[in-house]
């Protein structure tokens, strides 16, 4: 399940619970609150897989780049030496071997920029969510701690 559902749904448990009259605090119905910490907890290893999916597959595209751009040097070497006889030639294919390589490397530098900076928007999106659903966390565990207190008072 998609953790921004679940923690959808926690808002709305909370948007749904009771006031204590005088206070900010609710009554929030524990049940269905650890339900969704359970269900929580099994999602959010999902979110980090995914993340580690994307780390993985910048890994492959990066070692396809390399691996082009090796081929790549190995033909423009290979036709070089074809080619040694003609001065004029080879210096030509050398310099067009060169500049093909130079390109490979930079559009696998482009990729790899791109790809590190979706994982690192997708990673810092996953832990703004976290964090917002540790907040809420920690307000709804505060508001039944204070409801306890206040109990235990007025008995």
């Amino acid at each position: 399940m998609d953790i921004l559902h679940l923690i959808d749904r926690l808002e709305e448990l909370f948007n749904e619970s009771r006031p204590i009259p005088f206070t900010h605090n609710v009554i929030v119905d524990e049940d269905r609150m650890l339900d969704l910490i359970d269900q929580m907890r099994v999602a959010i290893p999902e979110e980090v897989r995914k993340s580690q999916q994307l780390l993985s597959q910048r890994d492959r595209v990066l070692a396809q780049a390399q691996e082009e751009a090796n081929r790549t040097l190995a033909l423009a070497r290979e036709k070089s030496e074809q080619m040694i006889e003609r001065d004029a030639l080879v210096q030509s294919a050398q310099k067009r071997a060169e500049q093909i390589v130079a390109q490979i490397r930079e559009d696998a530098e482009d990729t790899r920029r791109e790809t590190d900076k979706y994982v690192v928007e997708t990673l810092t999106h996953l832990e703004m969510e976290l964090e917002r659903f540790l907040n809420q966390i920690r307000n709804g565990i505060n508001a039944l701690q204070e409801q306890q207190v206040i109990e235990e008072e007025s008995s």
